[in-house]
């Protein structure tokens, strides 16, 4: 499923028309970002959690050459699957 997908989908679940949905979609998709951007984690009971991970720096190899380069230090996004969200794919 790709974003219009999902926009078709609240549209036709919400029954409102495909822009209302879009924008909700959109909506939602900002507030999420700017909390992670913030460091804030976003929980969505029954669904999961997103947050930020710190990853430290450190070296790597150049596979070409072999010569090792810097890494440098990153927060990255993750995301945690709520217990109802697991229970939903596996049943």
């Amino acid at each position: 499923m790709n974003k219009q997908d999902l926009v078709a989908s609240v549209a036709e679940k919400a029954d409102i028309p495909k822009t209302k949905a879009e924008a909700a979609v959109n909506a939602v998709i900002d507030a999420i970002k700017t909390s992670l951007k913030k460091g804030d984690d976003v929980r969505l009971v029954g669904f999961g959690t997103f947050s930020v991970a710190k990853r430290a720096a450190t070296t790597g190899r150049n596979p070409r050459t072999g010569e090792p380069i810097k890494i440098p230090a990153s927060k990255q996004p993750k995301f945690k699957a709520g217990k109802e969200l697991k229970e939903a794919v596996n049943k």
